[in-house]
C-alpha cells in the first residue's frame, strides 16, 4: 500500500525538498529522467533512434501557478521541436504534453491550455510528427478530451491517453476507437477515489485487457503503455486476432525501464516507443514512477543508503 503514500508525497513541498537533498537522488533520477535541457536529451533521442526505437518526449513540470509559466512551457516544447527539425529526427520523436503545464487549472484554463498547445501541435506537424495529450487526474479529463477533439479537426494524428483504472475509460475507449484516434492506454498513476477508479490491482489488469480489445478492434491506432510481460503478450495476441499489421499499433515503455525488452520488441519488428522525460522540474514525475512499482522505490532507498 505504499503507492498512495508516495503519490501523496508527490504533492508535498516538504518532501520535494527532502528528496532533492538526499544523497543518491541524482543518480536514481538519472535512471528515469534523460536530462535537464534540450542539449541533454537530443543525443539520447539520436541513440534510441539508432537502435530502431521511437521516442515520445515529455518536458516535465505540472503544478504551474501563473500564465507566464504556461507560456514558458509552450516555448520549451517549441524549442524542442526546433532542435528535432535541425537534426532531422521529427519522424522518430513525437511529444507528450500535460495540459496542466499549459495553464489548464488557471482561470479560463481550458481556453488558455488550448491556445498554448495549438502552436505546439502545429509546429510538430510541420516536421512530420505529432503530439499526444497525457491524462492527468480525473477532474481534468473532460477538458482534455474536448481539447483533443478540437485539435483533431485540423490535426487528426493528435493522440490522447486513457487510464484503465477509471470506471469511465471503457466508454471513452469505445468513442475514441470509433473516431479513429491515436490512443495510449496506461494503468493510471494518480491517487483517485474509489468512486471513480478501481482500487484492486488484478481488477485494473482485467480492465486493461478489456480496453485493449476495444482499441484493437476499433478504427484507431492503439498505443500499449505497459512494462507488464503478460499484458504485452496479450496485446500481441489481440492485435493478431484483430488482423492488425505490426505498423498498425505500438508498444510504449518508460525511459530507463526494461531496456532489453524494448530492444527485443523492436528487433521483432514491433513499433516500440520510449517515453522520455527531461527538465528541471522532475519531482512529481519521479515520485509517480516510484509509486507505480515497489522495485523502483527499493532501488531509490538502496542508492541513498549506499551513498549516505
Amino acid at each position: 500500500m505504499l503507492g498512495p503514500v508516495i503519490l501523496a508525497a508527490s504533492r508535498s513541498d516538504k518532501m520535494r525538498r527532502l528528496v532533492s537533498a538526499a544523497p543518491g537522488t541524482k543518480q536514481v533520477v538519472a535512471r528515469f529522467i534523460a536530462g535537464e535541457t534540450v542539449d541533454d536529451v537530443v543525443p539520447i533521442v539520436s541513440e534510441l533512434s539508432g537502435r530502431g526505437l521511437e521516442v515520445t518526449l515529455d518536458v516535465v513540470g505540472e503544478d504551474i501557478t501563473t500564465v507566464e509559466q504556461s507560456y514558458a512551457a509552450r516555448d520549451a516544447y517549441l524549442e524542442l521541436i526546433g532542435r528535432l527539425k535541425e537534426l532531422g529526427l521529427g519522424e522518430r520523436a513525437e511529444m507528450s504534453v500535460k495540459l496542466s503545464m499549459f495553464g489548464q487549472s488557471l482561470e479560463n484554463g481550458h481556453e488558455l491550455a488550448l491556445a498554448n498547445v495549438r502552436p505546439v501541435v502545429e509546429a510538430a506537424a510541420e516536421i512530420g510528427t505529432t503530439v499526444t495529450l497525457d491524462a492527468e487526474d480525473h477532474t481534468t479529463l473532460d477538458s482534455m478530451f474536448a481539447i483533443h477533439e478540437e485539435l483533431r479537426k485540423d490535426f487528426p494524428q493528435t493522440g490522447c491517453v486513457i487510464q484503465a483504472y477509471l470506471f469511465r475509460t471503457e466508454a471513452d475507449a469505445r468513442r475514441l476507437a470509433a473516431n479513429g484516434s491515436r490512443v495510449r492506454i496506461v494503468k493510471g498513476a494518480y491517487k483517485e477515489p474509489a468512486e471513480v477508479a478501481i482500487q484492486d490491482k488484478p481488477e485494473i489488469d482485467k480492465a486493461y485487457v478489456r480496453i485493449m480489445k476495444i482499441l484493437m478492434d476499433g478504427e484507431g491506432y492503439p498505443m500499449i503503455g505497459s512494462h507488464d510481460p503478460r499484458l504485452i503478450s496479450i496485446g500481441q495476441e489481440l492485435a493478431r486476432r484483430a488482423g492488425r499489421k505490426l505498423d498498425e499499433y505500438e508498444f510504449q515503455m518508460l525511459y530507463g525501464i526494461r531496456s532489453e525488452e524494448q530492444n527485443r520488441l523492436a528487433a521483432e519488428g514491433h513499433r516500440m516507443r520510449v517515453y522520455t522525460a527531461y527538465g528541471t522540474d522532475w519531482y512529481g514525475y519521479f515520485m509517480r514512477r516510484l509509486a507505480e512499482k515497489p522495485a523502483n522505490l527499493l532501488f531509490f532507498v538502496r542508492s541513498i543508503l549506499t551513498k549516505g
